[in-house]
């Protein structure tokens, strides 16, 4: 199953349910009587669609590497990282 995460310029990206859920936020949004769980389709009207992307792609990471002792490095671009340092603690992720 998949869900759809829209940024602030309207980006659609389309991802795994289960990824997506890795966000404290968007899990609870797609499981209660919030429009979102019905359209599948969640908008972030103040996250950027290159910060959305970082998330989404820590979102694979995190479950790709969350039981694994040998992670790598999660690499973040300096010039984001103050925007998804709060996109991350809104998201709780």
């Amino acid at each position: 199953e998949f869900v759809t995460l829209v940024s602030s310029e309207g980006f659609e990206f389309v991802v795994e349910r289960r990824c997506a859920n890795v966000s404290g936020t968007i899990r609870a949004m797609l499981s209660g009587t919030y429009s979102e769980s019905r359209e599948n389709c969640v908008t972030f009207p103040e996250i950027s669609t290159r910060v959305l992307e970082k998330v989404i792609e820590y979102f694979h990471y995190k479950l790709r590497y969350s039981h694994s002792s040998d992670m790598p490095e999660f690499k973040i671009e300096p010039e984001i990282a103050l925007e998804l340092l709060m996109a991350s603690n809104f998201l709780d992720a």
